[in-house]
């Protein structure tokens, strides 16, 4: 009797198994926004031999599902819609009112995933009130990837794509809504943003574990966390971003670093590994990454900005927004979040779309030592310095003995000239902005903010 009820159960398990419906991958709902001018990758479960096939906009594309997976590419399509999508095997899905456009990957810790609304502990973002009740953008999409970490990669997701409205933005993360009203509004395309972050969290908790391993200096994060025996680091790198590749993006926009304060050293390998890591997994080439420098506060060290400066310089097609005019000294969640979105996308129009603006703020490039004064150049400054006010404020020189004074600055054409009559020593280092909360003023004709920097002088 026991082996005839086993057998029965058994028999209907393989039955269940064999005639499995098809099943996509959740980032693919109503309302969806697909990327385009690229192979857009459609995937889910189903049946082993099961035939699946995706119709969408003219095309129909077929495939077996092999070990319970499958996956189909539809060819490049143009921006527009609403579109319908039919994923048929021995069931049938239709999804609604997809359109077709430009999606971005939005990542980070709290500053990128607080949402436009009020949240409780934070002061409000600034404006958010009049910000919502103008929100009516149709062809702006978000889908929001539940927090979730996982010892391993995940192969799905729960989430669906809400339609920019004035209600559904309250939920949406500000910084990405932000950049994607600004860049819908150069571009008039459809926008779609991936947003997938978790505050407080270090980069390493986003970096697969292949990616970790390969490198000997975030090898041994493995391993003192290993020995510490604490959870898996990047859990969410495999429930929050593994599920999502290789859906079909434009780029990345990442707000990130407060967690990683105190391992500044660290952050100038880890968080140029984390885009390779993430290049490589979507394999779209070396899509544009533009990341926003952290915001002065009380407990943020410059040494944090600095790691983030020389990840930018050392990684191809990627932006740096700075953000030293909009920060809050006493709140590491800054409520003015409108010029970071802007910046943002000021970044995406250049590096994603070929726009010829300036979308950086002045980057240091060299100092000479000479006549007595001191010749700062500097790269994202080709029309030279906004003169909006008499006193520049924000630059020091050292000396040798590690002893800075308050250097006065001055704009000549596209240089800044420093002297300083309280430097006893010959000097040697320069620096700007150097300090956990700092009072700068150096904006390009542009209008966007330098980056805090410290350099060795160059003497002629």
């Amino acid at each position: 009797m026991r082996r005839l009820i086993f057998t029965t159960i058994l028999s209907v398990c393989i039955s269940y198994v064999s005639f499995a419906d098809v099943k996509p991958n959740g980032m693919f709902t109503d309302n969806a926004v697909l990327q385009r001018g690229i192979n857009v990758p459609v995937w889910g479960t189903a049946s082993d031999d099961e035939k699946v096939t995706v119709s969408m906009n003219g095309q129909s594309v077929s495939t077996i599902a092999k070990n319970g997976k499958w996956q189909v590419y539809l060819q490049p399509m143009s921006e527009g819609g609403p579109f319908e999508m039919t994923i048929k095997g021995n069931n049938t899905i239709t999804y609604k009112n997809i359109l077709i456009g430009e999606v971005w990957l939005a990542s980070g810790q709290s500053n990128m995933e607080r949402q436009l609304g009020l949240r409780k502990g934070q002061q409000p973002i600034k404006n958010w009130v009049e910000e919502a009740q103008n929100a009516n953008y149709p062809n702006i999409r978000m889908i929001t990837i539940p927090r979730k970490s996982s010892s391993s990669p995940e192969q799905d997701v729960k989430a669906n794509w809400v339609v920019c409205d004035t209600s559904s933005v309250v939920n949406f993360s500000a910084v990405a809504y932000f950049f994607a009203r600004d860049l819908q509004s150069k571009i008039n395309i459809p926008i779609g943003i991936i947003h997938s972050s978790v505050g407080g969290t270090p980069a390493e908790y986003w970096i697969s574990n292949e990616a970790m391993m390969a490198n000997d200096t975030t090898k041994q994060i493995m391993v003192d966390a290993d020995q510490k025996k604490k959870a898996a680091l990047n859990g969410l790198y495999n429930g929050m971003i593994a599920p999502l590749v290789p859906y079909g993006i434009k780029g990345v926009i990442w707000y990130q670093g407060e967690s990683n304060r105190t391992e500044s050293k660290m952050y100038q390998t880890l968080f140029p590994e984390m885009i390779r890591d993430w290049r490589a997994r979507w394999k779209l080439g070396d899509f544009p990454f533009l990341f926003v420098q952290v915001a002065p506060f009380k407990d943020m060290p410059p040494e944090i900005r600095e790691s983030q400066l020389i990840s930018f310089q050392r990684t191809a097609n990627t932006a740096m927004v700075v953000t030293t005019d909009c920060g809050d000294c006493k709140d590491i969640h800054p409520s003015n979040k409108q010029p970071v979105g802007n910046r943002l996308s000021l970044a995406a129009l250049a590096l994603a779309y070929g726009e010829k603006n300036e979308y950086m703020g002045p980057v240091f490039s060299s100092a000479k030592y000479a006549g007595k004064k001191v010749v700062l150049s500097f790269n994202h400054a080709s029309k030279g310095f906004l003169k909006n006010t008499d006193e520049i404020k924000g630059f020091e020189i050292g000396a040798e003995d590690n002893k800075f004074v308050t250097a006065k600055a001055r704009i000549k054409g596209k240089k800044v000239i420093l002297s300083s009559e309280g430097l006893m020593l010959t000097p040697t280092f320069v620096r700007y902005g150097w300090g956990n909360c700092m009072e700068v003023n150096l904006f390009n004709n542009e209008g966007l903010p330098a980056s805090p920097f410290r350099s060795k002088l160059l003497v002629n």
